[in-house]
């Protein structure tokens, strides 16, 4: 069975959805909920992401490798997470798979992937 990882074109992909992500967190202000969360330079929480994606997706352990196992929850918990930052993460997430050019059905498979993990998340009501 071919992986999330290698059907979405492998590395290169997966680092371009997360570096269009994150741009759009941090000029969108749709987005600012989520962009407070974070510090002021996106570069580690960018390579964070692009190496748990990677894993996550069906490819390189590069998360794991060097970090350990993601304890997503866990990490997250120093932050306020409710629906709204979940959202916010979601369109964010959405948007910047459509922008770099992510098959329309794989983009469908991802958000519901995506979306299980990121409503575990929420750690506060609303």
């Amino acid at each position: 069975m071919e992986t999330h990882y290698s059907r979405l074109g492998g590395e290169d992909v997966v680092r371009r959805v997360v570096n269009r992500f994150y741009d759009l967190m941090d000029e969108d202000p749709d987005y600012y909920g989520i962009r407070k969360l974070h510090q002021k330079d996106l570069a580690e929480a960018r390579e964070k992401l692009f190496m748990f994606l990677s894993g996550w997706m069906g490819g390189p352990q590069l998360f794991v490798e060097k970090f350990g196992h993601p304890m997503l929850r866990r990490r997250h918990m120093p932050f306020e997470i409710g629906e709204s930052e979940r959202d916010q993460w979601m369109a964010c997430m959405a948007q910047a798979m459509k922008d770099e050019g992510v098959d329309e059905q794989m983009q469908k498979e991802l958000v519901q992937a995506f979306w299980k993990t990121a409503d575990f998340m929420r750690n506060k009501a609303g």
